[in-house]
């Protein structure tokens, strides 16, 4: 008698769930941000883009520990600071939405140097986030799934995408603030 292990299920449907799920958030916020008119919306708001830049900090925080504890084998604490990254990511989307519904696009106000600085690293971390919304969620689908093979494999390119986006978004706040005076 023979025995065989079954196959993994096929990656496939979720994988196209994923890209789904992602295309289609993508584009609710450039209708958000770019075509549906803002909301008019009071000062009591104005705490936003702070809280964003906040979280975004600390998605990079968890991240960076993440990965200090996988680097050290610590897959427990990794998990942890992974969930716990991916939390902050989530309140910061959230936060995001609500900021561009009250207030719409938020225009650089400043011309010269540091706009010349500002605009290609926005851009930047805009198309890199498009990016990474699917290739965290498909991190996070190999891990959770017990595909850790493919997780490493794809954890390779997220974590320092992923990494980029949440420090990019910090900088590009400092930086329009500074620029608002």
């Amino acid at each position: 008698m023979s025995t065989t292990v079954a196959p993994q299920s096929s990656t496939r449907p979720a994988i196209i769930a994923i890209l789904a799920i992602s295309a289609a958030a993508s584009a609710f916020l450039f209708w958000l941000i770019y075509i549906h008119p803002a909301a008019a919306a009071s000062t009591q708001y104005a705490f936003l883009p702070a809280l964003n830049a906040i979280l975004n900090g600390l998605s990079a925080v968890a991240l960076t520990i993440g990965y200090v504890f996988i680097r050290s084998h610590r897959v427990a604490p990794h998990r942890a600071s992974m969930m716990t990254a991916f939390g902050f990511s989530t309140l910061f989307l959230l936060s995001y939405i609500a900021h561009h519904a009250l207030h719409g696009d938020v225009r650089y106000p400043a011309h010269g140097a540091l706009r010349s600085v500002y605009l290609p690293l926005l851009v930047s971390h805009i198309l890199l986030a498009v990016v990474a919304l699917p290739m965290v969620l498909v991190t996070f689908f190999f891990s959770l799934s017990g595909r850790i093979r493919q997780h490493r494999k794809i954890a390779r390119w997220t974590f320092p995408l992923w990494l980029y986006v949440s420090v990019t978004g910090v900088i590009t706040y400092v930086m329009l603030r500074i620029a608002q005076g």
